[in-house]
């Protein structure tokens, strides 16, 4: 079993290896999830021979209590800033003072965080922030979630290595696309990004924004005798270092390097704000020191910021697939960043009240983080009697009255017909957690909407196995299966359906408190916010979600739909009462149980009043022990709480 796990341990880190550092993947997707999942098996059923190195360490799961520092052994310098030639050139005559013959090598400045990771006998036990380059935090599990920072070195070395932890601009786009969808404000750059998620206490959220790394010193000794060597040894250990470096003679070479990459900035695919410059031989490094507070044999030349102004012409707005209404500036034409930039964001109607932004007005563009243009600021020296802006009031795909929550930034449309919205609801309305209808996802929706057969969630009740034959790549045990799928789903218990409607506020949870109180969903359509409020585990925010949705016509003509087609509308669980069995407890399962499923054993609980946990803490009641028990056990052990085996969990 160990050999087993040693070779899938080895196996998939040399596919991660591949596919996250050298860009240059080995097997497909589901070949790497496949084996994930033989591991993740073996290690759940024998917790004791987890190794340090399982890419199972990569996953999140943990929730940080907080950061403690941490004692750099090895200090982080800040670096002297040039913005010109000329400062380049007055740095270069005071190296060369000392040392005339020089050579530089030229190195990417990466917009991200600086991180310090410090590994004993080839195994990664500190990742640390920079802090203030001598004292730093300790966020060591979060950058455990960094794919490409290798867990374990080829080599079993004691050695302290630095880099920049950064978020690419696919990451960046991908995740204020998250936010924005979901009414949060956006971040505003990659930095800003890549630092937000660094200071995550959930380490899930790390592990899904897609972070990356360049490393480009050894802060411990080294036996390297330049820079450029230092890089080479760190990419045979494993580590991701930028290959995009200049070897110069002179500041003149270095100025070419700079200026050529000026001209390609805005084509990286990660964010970039300068040139870091240092002398290439490390012995001419430890010569020339450092002052207080930076080294003398480096220096960072910073780009300067690109802004242009224009005038707003006219502003968009576009619904998002949760219904957030998002504005648009329409400007006149200006060069950004090496592109010509003819629209920028607004970001939300609060940013426009913030900026008192007005149509005509003359603005400062700019380009976030690179990638993304919008407006920064008004220039008011030009303002001259500019009329306010035009906050909708009405959806613009649909025409529904648009709500401003207090507790969001943006505006949002709430019509569960809004045709902008329809093609994801419907995706959601299928997913595992809500009606789990096997094989309607994305491709097939899409090819629904686009041969005209649903209009909304309820109209998948009337497709045919005939119409379902129209689709392109659809024969007829294909075509029956999704029928049958779709058919099978009617009878689905109604906190599912009700989850599935994607009502704003309300999750799986709090569809099944509701409505094991109201049974059924007409009647909890009917339901006022003071009945639904006063539930335990509900409260007025999920209770106004509730009654504002069910008090729109668009969802009394989908409940209509959806009873016309003999989709169940009752909740078909039991009702747990306050004096149940259980009621009121905090248990935790663990281990392999023999007879029991664990779906089984949660549910068995859950049915008996026991909020069932994902991990033990003084808030625990009880824990359910099966065989292979691992930290969860420990931990219970040590804070005293009560243990059963699955015998108990039997006897209930």
């Amino acid at each position: 079993m160990k050999n087993r796990m040693n070779e899938l341990v080895k196996q998939l880190n040399q596919y991660a290896d591949a596919y996250y550092r050298l860009d240059s993947p080995l097997v497909s997707d589901a070949e790497y999830d496949k084996l994930y999942r033989d591991l993740v098996e073996l290690e759940t059923a024998h917790p004791d021979l987890v190794l340090p190195n399982s890419p199972s360490h990569r996953v999140g799961g943990k929730v940080l209590e907080g950061f403690s520092k941490y004692q750099h052994q090895y200090p982080l310098y800040s670096l002297q800033d040039a913005f010109s030639f000329e400062e380049l050139a007055a740095f270069d005559r005071r190296v060369r003072k000392e040392f005339p013959h020089v050579t530089y090598i030229c190195e990417l400045k990466i917009d991200g965080l600086s991180i310090s990771l410090t590994y004993e006998a080839g195994h990664l036990v500190v990742g640390a922030t920079r802090g203030d380059g001598s004292i730093g935090e300790n966020i060591t599990e979060n950058l455990k979630r960094v794919q490409d920072i290798p867990l374990t070195l080829p080599e079993p070395l004691d050695i302290t290595v630095r880099g920049e932890c950064y978020m690419p601009k696919a990451s960046f786009g991908r995740v204020n696309q998250i936010r924005q969808e979901a009414g949060e404000v956006e971040f505003a750059n990659p930095r800003n990004a890549a630092a937000g998620t660094l200071r995550q206490l959930d380490t899930r959220i790390v592990a899904k924004r897609g972070l990356a790394t360049f490393l480009y010193q050894e802060a411990s000794p080294t036996e390297a005798d330049s820079q450029s060597h230092v890089l080479e040894k760190l990419t045979k250990l494993g580590f991701v270092t930028n290959q995009d470096y200049y070897l110069a003679d002179t500041m003149e070479d270095v100025w070419h390097f700079i200026e050529d990459l000026a001209g390609r900035r805005q084509n990286l695919p990660y964010d970039i704000d300068g040139v870091v410059i240092k002398v290439n031989n490390l012995a001419v490094q430890e010569e020339l020191g450092f002052t207080v507070k930076a080294p003398r044999w480096a220096i960072a030349y910073k780009f300067p910021a690109e802004e242009k102004e224009a005038e707003i012409l006219s502003v968009d707005w576009t619904v998002g697939r949760t219904g957030v209404v998002t504005p648009t500036a329409n400007l006149t034409p200006v060069q950004l960043a090496g592109t010509t930039v003819s629209r920028a964001t607004l970001h939300n109607v609060d940013y426009i009240a913030d900026k008192d932004i007005r149509l005509h007005d003359t603005v400062i563009v700019y380009k976030a983080g690179d990638i993304i243009p919008a407006v920064l600021s008004v220039v008011e020296a030009k303002r001259d009697q500019q009329e306010p802006l035009l906050i909708p009031t009405a959806c613009p795909s649909c025409g529904s009255e648009l709500r401003h929550y207090e507790d969001e930034v943006a505006l949002r449309c709430i019509n569960p017909l809004c045709p902008a919205q329809l093609k994801s609801k419907l995706e959601h309305f299928a997913s595992r957690d809500a009606m789990n209808i096997a094989g309607l996802g994305p491709s097939i929706v899409e090819k629904l909407f686009s041969a005209n057969l649903v209009h909304d969630v309820a109209d998948i009740y009337q497709l045919s196995i005939e119409d379902l034959l129209t689709l392109e790549g659809f024969k007829e045990k294909s075509a029956t299966k999704l029928y049958q799928a779709i058919q099978a789903s009617k009878s689905n218990s109604a906190e599912r359906l009700l989850f599935g409607l994607g009502i704003r506020h309300v999750g799986s949870k709090a569809s099944k408190i509701v409505l094991e109180n109201f049974v059924t969903v007409p009647r909890l359509a009917e339901a006022s916010l003071e009945e639904i409020a006063v539930l335990d585990g509900i409260g007025a925010v999920i209770a106004e979600s509730l009654t504002t949705y069910f008090g729109s016509e668009g969802a009394k003509t989908l409940l209509a739909e959806l009873e016309a087609s003999d989709v169940n509308l009752s909740y078909l669980g039991q009702k747990v009462s306050s004096d149940a069995q259980l009621a009121g407890m905090t248990i935790v399962l663990t281990g392999k149980l023999e007879r029991l499923k664990r779906s089984e054993a949660k549910a068995k609980l859950e049915s008996l009043g026991a909020n069932v946990a994902g991990s033990v803490s003084k808030k625990t009641d009880l824990v359910v022990a099966g065989s292979d028990a691992g930290s969860k056990l420990a931990k219970a052990q040590e804070l005293g709480i009560e243990v059963r085996d699955e015998a108990w969990l039997e006897s209930l």
